[in-house]
């Protein structure tokens, strides 16, 4: 019998547009430069939403708020990990003046075309197809989204 334990991290993302270019963050993973949306780890207590707006803050130093939830994909990333990404559509509120994360080289605003060039430095194949789902209008009410304690 396997002793191994199944334990998927649970992950937030967020798809920013604004005018035609969305949000990307640049960082740095073991050394290696890659780009990504605004993502990170659900923590204890908090809502899928509330976890989805926190990591943009936190990584772009952008207030957001979540519009949209866009779907949960399941990943098997090579490191061995399995993901489960829940992906929101967020409009940009306001810059802050905020740090940013640990790892965070900085943030920038590409278009679709701009993203696909980089598309050997993205962190995972889930940022283009999540980006064509919003451009094709799959969008859903956040009301699909529940927290229970």
């Amino acid at each position: 019998m396997n002793q191994h334990q199944f334990a998927p991290h649970v992950t937030v993302a967020c798809v920013v547009e604004d005018n035609g270019r969305f949000l990307m963050v640049e960082e740095l993973i073991e050394g290696d430069t890659r780009f990504n949306q605004p993502a990170g780890h659900l923590e204890a207590g908090e809502s899928l939403i509330h976890a989805a707006e926190r990591e943009t803050l936190e990584e772009t130093a952008w207030e957001v708020q979540v519009t949209h939830f866009l779907g949960v994909c399941v990943f098997e990333a090579q490191n061995g990990h399995t993901y489960i990404r829940n992906t929101f559509a967020a409009k940009a509120r306001n810059h802050t003046n905020g740090a940013l994360d640990t790892g965070i080289v900085q943030c920038h605003w590409y278009t679709r075309e701009e993203i696909e060039q980089r598309q050997a430095l993205l962190r995972s194949p889930m940022i283009l197809s999540t980006i064509d789902q919003y451009l094709a209008g799959e969008k859903w009410p956040l009301a699909m989204v529940s927290h229970h304690r």
